[in-house]
Formats: C-alpha cells, sequence, structure tokens
C-alpha cells in the first residue's frame, strides 16, 4: 500500500503541480500587452510558419498559447488536489503525521494552492479580458516565481525531512 500511495504521490507532484508550476510561469511571456506592434507577414512567412498578425507580435507574444497555459494552469492546478490527498493518506499509514516536515509541506502546499487559486489565475484571466503595458504581467511573473519556490521548498523537505522520527 505504501508503495503505491508513494508512486501516486511523486507522479502526481510531478505531472499535476510539475504542468501548473510550468503553464503559470510561461503565461506572462505569451500574453498580450497593449505595447505590442504586430510582425510583418513578410519576416514569419519567409520563415514558412503560418500567419496570424492578430494572435502574434514582435516579441513572440501569442495569444493563443496564452489561453492554453491559462486552461492549463486551471486544469492541472484543480487536478493537483491529488497530491496533498495522497500524501496526507501516505504519512496517515506511514505513521508520520506528527512529523514537523509534514506539518511545514502542508502549510507551504496549502499556501501554494491558495496562492494559485486566489491570485495566480484569476489575474491570469484578467490579464487575457484586459491587456496592459506588462505591468500585471510582471505581478504574475512574480507571483508564479513564488509559487515554484514554495513547491521547490516542499520537495527539499520530502528529500531531507528534518525531524524525522526514522
Amino acid at each position: 500500500m505504501e508503495g503505491l500511495l508513494l508512486s501516486m504521490h511523486v507522479l502526481a507532484g510531478i505531472v499535476l503541480v510539475g504542468g501548473s508550476a510550468v503553464a503559470a510561469s510561461l503565461f506572462p511571456r505569451y500574453a498580450p500587452v497593449t505595447t505590442s506592434v504586430a510582425v510583418s507577414t513578410t519576416s514569419t512567412a519567409a520563415a514558412g510558419a503560418p500567419v496570424d498578425p492578430r494572435s502574434e507580435t514582435s516579441e513572440g507574444r501569442n495569444r493563443a498559447v496564452a489561453v492554453a497555459m491559462h486552461r492549463i494552469t486551471r486544469g492541472y492546478g484543480i487536478l493537483g488536489i491529488v497530491v496533498p490527498v495522497v500524501g496526507i493518506a501516505l504519512a496517515l499509514v506511514q505513521g508520520r503525521m506528527g512529523e514537523i516536515w509534514i506539518n511545514i509541506s502542508m502549510i507551504l502546499t496549502a499556501g501554494a494552492g491558495g496562492l494559485l487559486a486566489l491570485q495566480i489565475y484569476p489575474r491570469q484571466r484578467d490579464a487575457l479580458a484586459a491587456p496592459d503595458d506588462g505591468r500585471q504581467l510582471r505581478a504574475l511573473s512574480m507571483l508564479a516565481g513564488i509559487y515554484n519556490l514554495l513547491w521547490a521548498t516542499v520537495v527539499v523537505l520530502m528529500i531531507v525531512r528534518p525531524g524525522a522520527y526514522r
């Protein structure tokens, strides 16, 4: 049972948390800004790529990619609830719920989930609905960095396990 729970926990963490972290980080790179200038069709056509001047800009911004990153952030973020649920089940099976690294990891995980649900996802939605000069995208980049840092800290705690009983 432990092996199955641990496998599910690690795989869900890699796929779901990793996916939401990458999507949240990439969103600001592709989201539209108001100061963008569309790419000329000759430079893109020369490369052999299809041209859509409404979605692509000289900075490589692409609204369709930003929308995809926004959907991935939401979908993987929702499915990511599997990670702490299975992690708690694993900690209960192993009798580790009282260990400090588990408790700190749960707090950081709740913080990361709250950050994603209450700040990152809504701000992505707002950035798509009403692009600005890039100010909201810089804030989103910072929040995505904090989100990733929280998860990196949880991973380190899972490896180092400070205060573990065994």
